[in-house]
């Protein structure tokens, strides 16, 4: 029943080439990054990597990228990342732009079971390009695929023993439809607690989405994407 492992090393040991990942975070909020870190070190090559955006350069997924590890990403937003944008544009790298809710729904899909749904958002653009497309109530819809990849990382604030995981305000975001949507799923967390210390209320992802968990112990770096401060008044 104790998922937690050593390090992110031996958490990701096992991620072969050509594996599909899914990513949590948005922009550099809330994202795994030691064991990103790890899988770039591994060396792992040719993976498909599924997440809202592709970190920054030198940073996040941008570690992966700018080895080529990455095949394809699949993402609602790359605009912050030059070498991603050198790759796309020189056909190195393959690319599928999704709208955000529907990544959001299709990771949340994919993790409760549900294969496909329909969506308006796209409907009469490229996005539904060779896709299913139906009328309801008069209205035009896109079929969607939920989506399941081989793993999931993701990033807590607090997670005990057990997987159970608490995420921290804004830093919640895509990580617990991501920790749904992997066959396995490995979570590193700020800080580590005992079964029974988190009020069962307060739990945003569930141990039972959750193989294995590795402690920060403070080597969490958490940048901030874009730093804007004020004048400070005289």
């Amino acid at each position: 029943m104790d998922k937690v492992v050593e390090n992110a090393a031996k958490a990701v040991a096992d991620i072969p080439d050509g594996a599909t990942l899914v990513a949590g975070g948005f922009g550099l909020s809330g994202i795994p990054e030691l064991t990103i870190t790890a899988l770039a070190e591994k060396g792992v090559k040719g993976l498909t990597v599924i997440s809202n955006n592709c970190g920054v350069d030198g940073f996040g997924l941008g570690l992966l990228l700018e080895p080529k590890q990455i095949k394809k990403m699949v993402s609602s937003y790359v605009g912050e990342n030059k070498e991603f944008e050198r790759q796309y544009l020189s056909g190195e790298l393959e690319v599928d732009l999704v709208p955000q809710g529907t990544l959001a729904e299709r990771l949340r899909a994919g993790g409760a079971g549900i294969p496909a749904f329909y969506t308006p958002a796209g409907y009469g653009t490229q996005i539904a390009e060779g896709k299913e497309t139906r009328e309801f109530d008069g209205k035009h819809y896109v079929m969607e695929r939920g989506i399941v990849a081989d793993f999931a990382l993701v990033k807590a604030w607090k997670g005990d023993r057990y997987g159970n995981l608490v995420y921290r305000q804004t830093a919640r975001n895509f990580n617990p439809l991501c920790a749904m949507a992997g066959k396995i799923t490995i979570a590193e967390v700020e800080e580590l607690v005992e079964p029974g210390d988190l009020d069962p209320d307060s739990i945003h992802t569930p141990g039972v989405f959750v193989q294995r968990v590795i402690v920060g112990n403070g080597a969490h770096e958490k940048r901030i994407e874009r730093r804007t401060t004020r004048p400070r008044e005289a």
